[in-house]
């Protein structure tokens, strides 16, 4: 068998446009052309598109600043500014707190700046100096009248203040600007700040069209990122600004391929405001003392009782139960068996499968020594136990997961996730349940808990683009005639860009004339809970689904994230906070059948 590999990231799917008409007319609003490494990504993704022109670059023009004397060019100047500014002076605290968080800053960050004079070159350019005091800015009338001589379609804000008057004319869908920040709940700034301040699990991304109210135009895509459990801001911001970057080709595409009344049906419905604050602002010293001192007084008093810890996972079996999946408003938990791993490991991602009349799981097997993950399976017992677990899959430096195992015919296949080998992989069984071989490769880039399943004479492929991190990805669906032939990118993508529900928690299952997809929770933590969805329409051209039960933790757990279900039998994973020390590697012989898991043909890809 060999499939036909899916080799393009998401993004490289929307830089594409297949139809027939004339390509949209871009201009870019910019304060310089260094600017920060996700804007220069959304730049990237424009210029390498086949159906956009970049017509003009509109640079700020900075107003002459009076000259300094030099002694306020010194430390003590420089305090001695802030202490007499009042404005500078009450945001003292939240300004150290920057300088601090930038030097704690991981690499690659997407605020990093970026120069694109290269990418932007032999592009016509113009320098505005705009009208306007502090944060708001309006245009001279002679650059309004030169910027509509170009008949833009789309005027683009990457720089500038907030906007207002005729600017937002003159392109004729308007100007289009990200706000980092969900609309619904923070409008004004600073970006990602307040959600971690007032404790919001979610921080919001949308691409809006401008209007005179701020972050209240009309929001064209939005996506939602679990806030993180941090006091970092950089650190909170790196999801949803990587994770964003893909929302002005997408759209950008649907207003190439299908025009601006598609563009505007799919928008997001508009919301009453419901954000605590009218307008947020830049903290006070006062903000900061009541944000930070909390936290830092409770940091102080456990100090002395710290203690490293882990989120530990099992995986629990139930048989002949009210499945997890039963149309009736109450989950019935009652029944499952949890199952611990021996020391050193945990065990996570469970798979049940029915082979030869017998009931087999297959898992996610954790070495905290190592690291590292691998593929294991062991029998389930009349009681609802494991027999001895047997060593199925070993990833070649890298971690595996989420065994998804499937028939197709007399066949039996698995696709592990290997998110760190920037490929997803297909391997068929060759004696059960130990050796497996390499089939294919499917996609190549990262991806996600990836899940395949048959209906109505299609092969259906679901997975979770993570090209930039796994907490800031999109929900794709791809279909296809057979299982090694073209897949092809649903039109309908990204299914969801929401945390709460773009990550697959088990296979796609068939049960009383449902078509039931499993979903991860990932807010406010990784792994938080999962839902049942019924696909309600699944077609080459559309797919629908809506939620209809979540089942959330119990009895000391934190988190779970996977669900499978095999004729009376259903399988599901569950973290637990535990000590280190608890599951540090046992001096006891590990109680594995180890076999050859990885073939020659695996190792030659």
């Amino acid at each position: 068998m060999c499939c036909a590999i899916i080799e393009k990231s998401m993004v490289h799917y929307f830089r594409t446009s297949t139809a027939d008409h004339p390509p949209l007319r871009i201009g870019l609003l910019l304060d310089t052309a260094k600017v920060s490494a996700f804007v220069d990504r959304i730049i990237e993704d424009i210029t390498a598109s086949n159906f956009v022109n970049l017509e003009l670059l509109v640079f700020r023009k900075a107003p002459l600043s009076p000259a300094q004397p030099d002694g306020s060019r010194s430390t003590i100047g420089k305090l001695a500014r802030r202490f007499l500014n009042p404005t500078l002076r009450r945001h003292t605290l939240y300004d150290l707190y920057l300088r601090l968080d930038r030097g704690m800053k991981p690499a690659g960050h997407p605020l990093d700046p970026v120069d694109c004079s290269e990418l932007l070159a032999g592009i016509e350019s113009i320098e505005v100096e705009p009208i306007g005091k502090k944060f708001v800015h309006q245009f001279p009338p002679d650059a309004l009248e030169y910027i509509r001589s170009k008949r833009l379609d789309v005027l683009i804000r990457f720089g500038f203040n907030i906007l207002r008057g005729e600017i937002l004319n003159t392109a004729r869908y308007g100007v289009w600007s990200y706000h980092h920040g969900d609309n619904e709940f923070y409008r004004g700034g600073p970006s990602h700040f307040w959600e971690l301040y007032e404790g919001s699990p979610l921080s919001g991304v949308i691409l809006q069209v401008l209007t005179e109210e701020l972050d209240g135009g009309l929001v064209l895509c939005k996506s939602l990122f679990a806030t993180q459990q941090t006091l970092s801001l950089s650190k909170n911001r790196i999801a949803p600004y990587w994770g964003s970057t893909d929302l002005m080709i997408r759209k950008l595409n649907e207003l190439h391929q299908h025009g601006w009344d598609y563009v505007r049906h799919r928008a997001v419905p508009p919301v009453p405001y419901r954000g605590k604050g009218k307008i947020y602002r830049v903290p006070t010293n006062w903000d900061m003392v009541r944000w930070l001192g909390p936290v830092i007084l409770k940091k102080v008093v456990r100090y002395p009782f710290r203690g490293r810890t882990v989120q530990h996972w099992r995986i629990a079996v139930r048989q002949n139960g009210k499945p997890l999946f039963d149309a009736g408003p109450e989950v019935d938990r009652a029944g499952f068996r949890w199952l611990d791993p021996p020391k050193g490991h945990f065990w996570a991602d469970p798979f049940a499968v029915e082979h030869e009349g017998r009931n087999w799981v297959f898992f996610e097997d954790f070495s905290y020594q190592e690291s590292r993950g691998c593929i294991s399976c062991a029998e389930l017992t009349a009681d609802g136990a494991l027999g001895s677990p047997v060593r199925c899959l070993e990833g070649v430096n890298h971690h595996l997961s989420y065994p998804h195992v499937f028939r197709s015919g007399g066949d039996l296949f698995m696709i592990p996730e290997s998110f760190d080998s920037e490929s997803v992989d297909l391997y068929r069984c060759q004696e059960f349940p130990s050796q497996w071989t390499w089939v294919a490769t499917l996609l190549r880039g990262r991806f996600v808990d990836t899940t395949v399943w048959q209906h109505d004479g299609l092969w259906w492929l679901m997975t979770t683009s993570a090209e930039h991190a796994a907490r800031s990805g999109s929900l794709l669906l791809f279909y296809s005639d057979a299982l090694n032939d073209r897949w092809h990118f649903h039109p309908g993508n990204p299914i969801s860009t929401d945390i709460r529900n773009n990550r697959g928690a088990g296979r796609v299952f068939e049960a009383g004339n449902r078509l039931i997809r499993p979903s991860q929770n990932c807010c406010p933590i990784y792994g938080h809970s999962f839902t049942m969805n019924k696909i309600t329409e699944l077609s080459p051209t559309r797919y629908a689904e809506h939620a209809f039960k979540t089942v959330t933790p119990w009895d000391g757990l934190s988190g779970l994230h996977t669900y499978n279900w095999v004729r009376n039998v259903e399988v599901i994973d569950g973290q637990t906070p535990r000590a280190l020390s608890e599951v540090l590697i046992s001096t006891k012989p590990t109680p594995y059948a180890v076999s050859t898991s990885v073939t020659e043909a695996q190792e030659g890809n």
